[in-house]
């Protein structure tokens, strides 16, 4: 069992998706980062100043000056500006996903439209006519192949 484990582990699909996961998690964090440290800020100084990630409706019906001052605070609240944030972090990663998919589509296109297909003919060794492939006669020159 442990050698079939092993085996399974160690394919090359395996190793291959364990690192597009890794790098994709280091992907996400770099998509976070530049959405809520690069993007939102500009955003929310355009909007008058607002701070996505501070926007949140309390449902206790309390007023507290941030998020976390109402988390500390106990109170229930529906964080609005994250789930901005998050929508913007997916869309980013959406795109970057399908422009990453389109390009190896392309290649792949390529790379098939490159390979030449396989003869379908040969020629006839005494009149050099095309001949079929599987001929066991020459339709030209009636010689047996």
């Amino acid at each position: 069992m442990l050698k079939e484990f092993k085996e399974f582990a160690l394919k090359g699909n395996m190793v291959d998706m364990a690192i597009g996961i890794i790098i994709g998690a280091a992907f996400g964090k770099i998509v976070t980062s530049l959405v809520s440290d690069i993007i939102m800020p500009p955003i929310g100084k355009m909007m008058g100043g607002v701070d996505f990630s501070n926007l949140y409706l309390s449902l206790s019906g309390g007023t507290y000056p941030s998020l976390a001052a109402a988390k500390a605070a106990g109170a229930a609240t529906v964080n609005y500006g994250v789930f901005i944030n998050v929508v913007i972090d997916f869309a980013i990663v959406a795109l970057a996903l399908f422009l990453l998919v389109k390009g190896m589509n392309t290649l792949k296109r390529k790379e098939a439209a490159a390979a030449p297909a396989p003869p379908s003919t040969k020629d006839c060794p005494q009149c050099c006519t095309a001949i079929p492939l599987n001929a066991k006669r020459c339709p030209a020159c009636t010689s047996t192949l």
